[in-house]
C-alpha cells in the first residue's frame, strides 16, 4: 500500500459521527506510527508519511465526503500511485458495529465517498477496509433516515464495539504495508469470526 485514505467529514460538528469511522482508524494508525498529520493544501487534506518497507502516505481529505475523490486523485496523481496500491478506510452500513472486512474493488453501495473516489481515479480497483457502523432500524430505512444515522454519534455500546474493531483491524497494518493482502485478509476475517462467535 502506498496510500491509505480515511474517509470522513471535516470540522468539530462531524468529529464523532458514524460517517467519520475512516478518520478514526487513520488517526489511530498515525498515533501508533508516531506520524504527524499536517494540512496540505495541494492535496486538499491532512497528510502524513508513514515509515515502513515502502513510502506510504496517509490522507484524511478535508473536502466533504461527497468530494473525497478530489483529494485522493490529487495525491495519487502527484506520486503516481495506482488504484490497487490504495487502501480506503470507510464506515459501512451493511456491517454491524464491531465487524470489519477487507476487500479489493466492488461497488460503492450508496457510499458517496467511495463513488467519488472511483470516478476521480477512473477505477473501482482500490482496496477497501469496511468498518461496520450498523444500519438504522432495518434495510428499508429511507434515504433521509440513513443520512441522519451516519451524521450522528454512535450510542455508547456501538462506540465501544467500533473502537474495539478499529484496534483489532489495525493489527493487520504491518501485513498490508508489506503488500501481503491475502494474509491480511485471512488474519482479519479469522479474527472477526472468532470475536463475533457467541
Amino acid at each position: 500500500m502506498k496510500l491509505v485514505v480515511g474517509l470522513g467529514n471535516p470540522g468539530k460538528k462531524y468529529e464523532r459521527t458514524r460517517h467519520n469511522a475512516g478518520f478514526w482508524w487513520c488517526e489511530q494508525l498515525a498515533r501508533t506510527a508516531r506520524a504527524s498529520l499536517r494540512d496540505e493544501g495541494k492535496f486538499h487534506g491532512r497528510v502524513a508519511k508513514l515509515g515502513g518497507p515502502a513510502e506510504t502516505w496517509l490522507l484524511l481529505p478535508e473536502t466533504f465526503m461527497n468530494d473525497s475523490g478530489r483529494a485522493v486523485g490529487a495525491l495519487a496523481t502527484f506520486y503516481k500511485i495506482t488504484p490497487p496500491e490504495i487502501l480506503v478506510v470507510h464506515d459501512e452500513l451493511d456491517l454491524a458495529p464491531g465487524v470489519a472486512k477487507l476487500k479489493l474493488g466492488g461497488g460503492s453501495s450508496g457510499h458517496n465517498g467511495l463513488k467519488d473516489i472511483a470516478e476521480c481515479l477512473g477505477s473501482r480497483d482500490f482496496w477497501r477496509l469496511r468498518v461496520g457502523i450498523g444500519h438504522p432500524r432495518d434495510v428499508a430505512a429511507s434515504e433521509q433516515e440513513v443520512v441522519d444515522y451516519v451524521l450522528h454519534p454512535p450510542r455508547s455500546e456501538e462506540q465501544s464495539a467500533i473502537d474495539e474493531v478499529i484496534a483489532r483491524s489495525l493489527e493487520i497494518w504491518p501485513l498490508l504495508a508489506e503488500g501481503k493482502t491475502e494474509a491480511a485478509m485471512l488474519k482479519l476475517h479469522t479474527k472477526e469470526k472468532k470475536s463475533n462467535e457467541p
